[in-house]
């Protein structure tokens, strides 16, 4: 992304998605459950997506809504599966998310 795309970003409710292949965008920001948010693609597809409970910065949420065992792309890369269902805007962290890498 370029810088003067991020810059449209700046003081906005916003979040990246970081590969075209990812199912989660990251919060550039603390977000608000109800909180409207900017979703910004690589290439300057741009977005809205409601986070439907707080997301703090830094942290991921999905741009669809995601079954359990379903994979968690980040980076254009699966980090994980899904514990339980989660709709689009559900805060994803470890509480319902797991990776089992190296488990089989």
């Amino acid at each position: 992304m370029s810088e003067k795309e991020m810059s449209t970003l700046t003081g906005t409710k916003s979040a990246l998605v970081l590969d075209q292949k990812d199912n989660v965008a990251v919060a550039l920001s603390d977000l608000a459950a109800g909180d409207s948010c900017l979703v910004a693609e690589d290439g300057g597809k741009k977005y809205s997506v409601t986070v439907i409970e707080a997301v703090p910065f830094g942290h991921k949420f999905a741009l669809a809504a995601l079954a359990p065992d379903a994979p968690v792309y980040k980076y254009g890369e699966e980090i994980g599966k899904m514990k339980v269902a989660i709709g689009r805007g559900g805060w994803i962290h470890n509480h319902n998310m797991y990776c089992d890498r190296g488990m089989k």
